[in-house]
């Protein structure tokens, strides 16, 4: 079996839209309500943990008025594998803004566990960042710009009044919106980070990948726009977001490429198709679609798209919107989220549960 085909296989076995049950559900119903931009940890308490943001109608476009948009951030326990989440904690705008910060909306966020602590990662639209002066007419009244933050805390509990302390920002004017991390645990012992990043016209949606922790912290870089990695010609022309990287090695299944999940769509804000267009999800901001690719050992400068022509995954609901998907790997059961569009145009929080050995089986596949 051909790469391609065999990571295709193992893409459409986890993130399988028929199987998919709801594990969070938006606060409310229809178009722009929803629940998820977070990921999964297997804690070590022996539960697994879950992270995410309730979001309800709002538009970036015209501002916080619009809408309560990414209100709250939540963390979850699941004590049977999965099935059942209940809520631990819940974090508002106001409680999770840095000393000095106005937070405007909740965006994604990441959690895991480091040298016996737990780390969170968010991100948040802060009031007070403006644009440079050049480019400030850009800037929308009543929106700010886009950052990540981190918690530190020994339990996963103790986030709930955890410090919240500036991490990563940007002010390149081609990456000046800095959102949604996730981490990728490598066999080698590293952890990396993946970031979004939005240009002031917010044209376009990217990813920047690099290294986050070795025995130790690792220092950030300078974020540079040329680090991003490149949008695909098609579905996805307009977005690449990555939200998981899966390295099999580290789970014990040799392989040379790391498994990638990513957003994508045709357009930024949704466009009328032509009369005689084939009908079909065209994917845009807040409505993306799923693709899958392989990076060569972690290296994001060989990024290779299995989803070449047409996105991967596709939810046969609503707008088609199938995003944010997160993968983890636990010694029973490959575990994937997302969110996944609905016939009233929410999106709850969906998942699928993959014993560990049909996925290595997939991988290993000749």
């Amino acid at each position: 079996m051909k790469l391609r085909e065999r990571l295709a296989e193992v893409g459409r076995t986890l993130v399988d839209q028929q199987a998919a049950h709801v594990i969070v559900p938006p606060d409310g119903a229809g178009s722009g309500s929803w629940f998820g931009g977070g990921n999964l940890w297997n804690g070590s308490d022996g539960s697994l943990w879950l992270v995410g943001r309730y979001r309800n109608p709002g538009d970036s476009r015209t501002g916080v008025q619009a809408g309560k948009r990414g209100f709250v951030l939540a963390a979850f326990r699941s004590t049977d594998g999965a099935r059942t989440f209940y809520r631990v904690w819940q974090r508002t705008k106001e409680t999770i803004a840095p000393a000095g910060e106005e937070v405007l909306s909740i965006e994604g966020a990441a959690i895991w566990e480091r040298d016996g602590q737990v780390e969170l990662l968010v991100s948040s639209e802060k009031a007070n960042r403006r644009y440079r002066d050049e480019l400030a007419a850009f800037q929308k009244p009543g929106t700010g710009v886009w950052t990540i933050d981190r918690l530190v805390a020994p339990t996963l509990e103790a986030l709930a009044t955890a410090p919240v302390e500036p991490l990563l920002s940007s002010d390149m004017p081609e990456i000046c919106h800095v959102k949604d991390p996730f981490l990728c645990h490598r066999a080698d012992g590293s952890t990396w980070l993946g970031v979004c990043t939005h240009p002031f016209n917010w044209s376009s949606s990217n990813t920047i990948w690099m290294p986050y922790y070795r025995n130790g912290l690792c220092p950030l870089p300078e974020l540079d726009p040329q680090d991003c990695i490149p949008r695909g010609l098609t579905w996805d022309v307009a977005m690449t977001r990555l939200t998981a990287v899966v390295d099999p090695a580290r789970y014990g299944i040799p392989s040379p490429f790391h498994l990638v999940f990513y957003d994508g769509g045709e357009c930024v804000r949704p466009l009328d198709p032509h009369a005689t267009a084939v009908p079909r999800p065209r994917g845009y901001s807040c409505e993306e679609l799923g693709g899958l690719g392989w990076m060569e050992g972690g290296d994001s400068t060989t990024f290779r798209r299995v989803s070449r022509w047409f996105p991967e995954f596709v939810s046969p609901h609503g707008t088609g919107c199938s995003r944010y998907v997160d993968v983890l790997v636990t010694e029973d059961a490959w575990i994937a989220t997302w969110q996944q569009s609905q016939a009233d145009q929410s999106q709850p929080l969906v998942c699928h549960v993959v014993p560990a050995e049909r996925i290595e089986s997939l991988l290993n596949a000749d």
